[in-house]
């Protein structure tokens, strides 16, 4: 072809492909204003092998506390042995990097050792799934602001990039949180803060080597309806773009981790998943270069089923041009099933891992469009939403 999908990796590219697809690489990064940039091809090939057809991202990044209030739901106590032990089962299950071609990593799991000596991510990288690390430090609030919020962790960041780079990292991930004030939105102090911030941590990470998602989160919290929800997304995330430009980012070795734009969980109105699709796809191709090579959606507080749904009605034909991997980067929406199975048991390790597998299947299925309804079972649609979500 004249252009291969940016979404294959030279490297996975059909033998007749490879010169035209090394090509296209190397016209890229003949392109990047800084002189040197020795990680520019690795970057366009990690972020495209995280958008592999039929795969997606676990983000297994929770905090010490966060992990806490999941365990407490089962109850299980918050320990270092009782982490490990959950983050284990994670990364030994057989098969995970059938639909999982990422994970993303607290700074505890990355470098955590087992009884035996070996390191714990060893179960992630032998079922072929790439470490990424989550590098924020927390929200802070936002001054001169109505309780908006701030992400921190810019100071060291460079430090910490080179050296989860040396552990195998690969990519990170950054979270900031935007909120829709009742009645007037985010303000722009919000905006171009997140947008600016976003920005910096993206160059200081290619600048590392690792692949930066870029994850401008809109919260669902709020009343106001779906058109309300689509205009924010558009506008954050065209901020965010403008800003990564300013940066100098290589936009073809980043993802985008979206919101899907749902109404505000007191909206009274109801839309269907085929209505949250057309507004999250519109939102995107407004917003979003085609150079970006994946998208990998956070669940947000949906239920399991919910995220996927919604998933897989972005991918069904009618709804335009769509040149990224519409894909998942859940927590919440892979795990609570997974952590109603396991109970801290040991004897329920298998189980669990069938239900992991079981809902990661759903998802790559979604990003086919091709899921069918069939892992609606266990805690599947009980509701994640957690008002001011913060982990």
């Amino acid at each position: 072809p004249a252009d291969l999908d940016t979404r294959t990796p030279f490297f996975l590219a059909p033998m007749s492909d490879i010169t035209t697809a090394q090509a296209r690489i190397n016209a890229i990064c003949k392109h990047i204003f800084t002189k040197e940039w020795k990680y520019a091809e690795e970057l366009i090939a990690t972020a495209n092998a995280i958008s592999a057809p039929g795969k997606g991202i676990l983000a297994a990044d929770e905090s010490t506390g966060t992990i806490g209030k999941r365990f407490k739901g089962i109850n299980v106590t918050n320990n270092r042995e009782n982490r490990r032990a959950y983050r284990f089962l994670l990364a030994s299950t057989p098969g995970l990097g059938k639909n999982i071609s990422g994970v993303i990593l607290f700074e505890e799991s990355l470098f955590e050792k087992m009884p035996d000596g070996s390191n714990l991510v060893e179960g992630f990288q032998k079922n072929g799934v790439i470490l990424g690390i989550k590098v924020d430090k927390g929200t802070r609030w936002l001054p001169g602001t109505d309780g908006e919020l701030y992400t921190q962790g810019l100071t060291d960041l460079d430090k910490r990039c080179k050296k989860y780079y040396e552990f195998g990292a690969r990519f990170a991930k950054w979270r900031a949180v935007v909120k829709i004030l009742p009645g007037k939105g985010p303000s722009q102090n919000s905006i171009l803060e997140t947008a600016h911030t976003l920005a910096r941590y993206a160059a200081i990470c290619q600048a590392n080597g690792l692949v930066p998602i870029v994850e401008p989160e809109i919260l669902m919290d709020g009343d106001h309806d779906l058109a309300v929800a689509q205009m924010w997304t558009e506008r954050v995330v065209s901020a965010c773009y403008t800003a990564l430009r300013y940066q100098g980012v290589l936009l073809e070795g980043t993802l985008l981790k979206p919101n899907m734009v749902l109404p505000g969980k007191d909206c009274k109105k109801k839309y269907t998943p085929k209505d949250h699709a057309a507004a999250t796809v519109t939102a995107l191709q407004r917003s979003v270069p085609v150079s970006v090579p994946g998208i990998t959606f956070l669940s947000g507080g949906q239920t399991e089923e919910e995220a996927t749904i919604n998933l897989n009605a972005m991918n069904q034909p009618g709804l335009g041009y769509r040149p990224w991997s519409l894909t998942f980067s859940f927590g919440r929406a892979l795990q609570k099933s997974v952590l109603d199975v396991w109970k801290g048991e040991e004897g329920n390790v298998k189980a669990a891992q069938n239900m992991l597998l079981l809902r990661a299947r759903a998802n790559g299925d979604a990003n086919l469009g091709k899921y069918t309804g069939y892992a609606a079972v266990g805690a599947a649609t009980k509701s994640l939403y957690v008002k001011n979500y913060a982990y």
